[in-house]
């Protein structure tokens, strides 16, 4: 074996070991979970995830019982056939999507949101703006504003745009 062919075999064996741990770490994240609410349990399963932080970045779930089992759990304090059947019957969208570029990313419920970096008042809750593009209303940083679920999911979609301290 020449010098040549020994330089192809180690380039070869490189990019099949990056395409193998690529597609490890891919089933890694795709076994994690993501908030779709505010309330403790309201999670999601991820099952698979192209393009983040690209201007396609999606995120493919699913709602499972084990989600459901969770939600009754943690937020209900009971585990119950019915519980759980209600939890599963939550209405959701089971693609999350970002354009990471623009800031612009969907929601469970499909609503769309506009992250606009961070926030110059002084007197919000919210470090960072998220806006709703239908009501050009900014999150103020509660719960209930869904601020942290957002920031959240917009995190998710787009990992190195995102800032990791919402």
């Amino acid at each position: 074996m020449n010098i040549a062919t020994s330089a192809r075999t180690i380039v070869r064996y490189a990019a099949y070991t990056t395409v193998l741990c690529g597609l490890m770490a891919s089933a890694a994240e795709a076994a994690g979970t993501i908030y779709y609410g505010s309330r403790a349990g309201m999670e999601v399963t991820i099952v698979g995830m192209s393009g983040l932080d690209t201007t396609h970045a999606k995120i493919r779930t699913k709602h499972t019982r084990a989600n459901a089992v969770a939600f009754c759990r943690e937020y209900v304090q009971k585990v119950t056939p019915d519980c759980i059947k209600e939890e599963l019957a939550t209405p959701l969208k089971d693609v999350i999507t970002a354009d990471c570029k623009s800031g612009i990313f969907s929601d469970f419920n499909g609503n769309k949101y506009q992250f606009h970096g961070r926030n110059p008042a002084a007197d919000s809750m919210a470090k960072y703006r998220v806006v709703d593009m239908k009501t050009g209303e900014d999150a103020d940083g509660s719960s209930a504003s869904g601020y942290p679920t957002n920031m959240g999911i917009f995190r998710a979609l787009c990992p190195g745009t995102a800032p990791s301290d919402y």
